[in-house]
């Protein structure tokens, strides 16, 4: 059920701090992210370790997506806000090695958690904020059943600029 293909989607180790810091700290990921400052090594240590916990009590999950052909980490994709009364939660995914982009991993890799989210944690529904300029991700989404229900305007600024995000659906 967390495989695919291609892929697998897998818990996060210790091993994987290296490179989840690397992609955290690359500032162009950071408006994808909602972030606005470097993590550091300890905090996502604590990060990794705390995510070894139950997703009832942290209310995210984060899933390592690793290749079988050659065996390597490409990326991470995400639960976060789960709501086990609304049984819902929101998707977040990163393709952080960019050689691997536009091959059909992060497709896998969303198909993969769905069939997690509706079998295992019994969700009726999953979400996900993109922002509007973020054309590659809007395509992701829509190829993968989420439904446009909505517009945040100008919900973030970037570079002094106002920017709309998008609220995008998939009922299982």
């Amino acid at each position: 059920m967390l495989r695919s293909k291609n892929i697998l989607l897998r818990a996060c180790e210790p091993d994987d701090l290296p490179l989840m810091y690397e992609w955290e700290n690359n500032t162009s990921n950071w408006l994808l992210s909602d972030t606005v400052k470097p993590f550091s090594k300890y905090t996502l240590g604590e990060f990794i370790q705390q995510d070894q916990s139950d997703i009832f009590t942290t209310k995210q999950q984060r899933f390592v997506i690793q290749l079988f052909q050659p065996l390597k980490t490409i990326g991470f994709i995400d639960l976060y806000q789960y709501d086990p009364v609304h049984r819902r939660a929101g998707v977040g995914i990163l393709i952080g090695d960019e050689t691997e982009r536009k091959k059909g991993y992060a497709a896998e890799s969303i198909e993969c958690l769905k069939n997690y989210a509706r079998q295992t944690l019994n969700l009726h529904q999953l979400f996900c904020y993109i922002q509007a300029s973020n054309k590659a991700s809007i395509k992701l989404f829509q190829q993968s059943g989420f439904t446009s229900v909505g517009v945040l305007k100008d919900w973030l600024i970037y570079n002094q600029k106002p920017e709309d995000v998008m609220l995008y659906q998939h009922i299982l």
